[in-house]
């Protein structure tokens, strides 16, 4: 069976794993400290500030910007939960517009008409490891004074004019789970080139404390520590980040060629002076298709291929933001592209063998 998705753990993170066990040092220590540094290089910015998933990171965007009860933040309803949940956790409510079908990312010119006076800011998702529209909506946030939260989380090494993610906002948040690009198993990271945003995400994560004082709490805090033992296999996964993200572009694009102009298949576009790093290699079956989404991905496994759904439904169509007044019908291109996009494996565990089986699994299913 190829898998959807399968971690790439070697000798190193073991041997970093145990290195930490043996130092004594467990919880958020030296490893961290080397690890926010280096990812910082990485990425291009200022800081980096370790958290213990993607979730608790974005959460902390949030909240270092100043996000409040009452407040209003505009992002998309195709993504996962915790892209508008860490808005909830802040108290205010999330502003669904819907997204752009070739890109799967917010639609620009969607925007200002979900301006209110209580709108802060914008949360962006470059899905699937594609960055978002950054220049038209960096000129809707200037206009309307808003500041810029970057989703990154399935984007580590995605890049637009030759600069990485994590720089198209004020902020930006990366998830480390165990199937993104690079993993610590669970993790998280923000970055930022705002010296008062990175105090306040490292408060944020600590309690309330500054790192430069102990037990002395400015404000709400939380538990959002990264541990050592995380952060030592986060370093060892990104030495090899390129090596993996350039795996994923080549199996990604064996796809693309095998695949185009098949008929009823629309696979994904790459806008131009972009690096896709195929966090997810998502495609749409269209209604000329030979057969349905879910038809094709019965025979697809039926054929030892695995693929998913990324994502089923819409999030306003869940109860949880349905009470807020959402329904069917209010963001048709999400609502469409639900019933109608599959994913791939394109991981870097997969070699050209394995791409050929799933080219043919799709020559079996054309023809039969």
């Amino acid at each position: 069976m190829i898998h959807i998705a399968k971690p790439v753990i070697g000798e190193e993170e073991k041997n970093a794993v145990l290195e930490v066990l043996s130092s004594g040092m467990l919880a958020q220590g030296s490893k961290v400290k080397e690890l926010e540094q280096k990812f910082a290089e990485y990425c291009g910015t200022k800081y980096a500030i370790a958290f213990n998933n993607g979730t608790s990171a974005l959460h902390a965007c949030n909240n270092a910007i100043g996000i409040k009860p009452g407040d209003e933040v505009i992002t998309v309803p195709f993504t996962f939960v915790a892209t508008a949940n860490s808005i909830i956790m802040q108290g205010a409510k999330p502003v669904f517009v819907d997204i752009k079908k070739n890109t799967f990312n917010m639609d620009p010119e969607k925007i200002e008409e979900k301006i209110t006076e209580k709108t802060r800011a914008i949360l962006v998702v470059d899905l699937y490891g594609q960055i978002h529209d950054y220049e038209a909506i960096k000129a809707i946030a200037n206009k309307h004074n808003l500041k810029i939260i970057e989703d990154a989380c399935q984007a580590v090494g995605a890049e637009l004019n030759g600069r990485k993610a994590g720089n198209f906002g004020d902020v930006a948040a990366f998830s480390l789970y165990a199937t993104k690009n690079m993993t610590s198993g669970e993790g998280g990271i923000v970055v930022t080139n705002d010296e008062e945003i990175d105090e306040l995400c490292r408060r944020f994560r600590h309690h309330g404390q500054s790192e430069k004082t102990r037990y002395q709490y400015f404000e709400l805090g939380f538990n959002y520590r990264m541990m050592d033992l995380q952060a030592a296999i986060a370093l060892e996964q990104l030495k090899k980040i390129e090596s993996f993200n350039t795996k994923r572009i080549k199996h990604a694009k064996s796809l693309i060629e095998a695949l185009s102009g098949t008929e009823g298949l629309t696979l994904p576009f790459i806008k131009p002076y972009t690096k896709h790093v195929f966090h997810q290699f998502t495609m749409i079956v269209e209604d000329n298709f030979k057969y349905t989404r879910d038809e094709l991905m019965e025979k697809l496994k039926q054929k030892g291929i695995g693929c998913a759904v990324f994502y089923p439904k819409p999030l306003h169509l869940h109860p949880h933001f349905s009470r807020m007044g959402y329904k069917e019908g209010d963001f048709p291109v999400s609502e469409k592209l639900a019933k109608k996009v599959i994913s791939l494996p394109v991981h870097p565990s997969l070699n050209q063998d394995d791409m050929n089986k799933i080219i043919k699994a799709f020559e079996e299913i054309q023809n039969e």
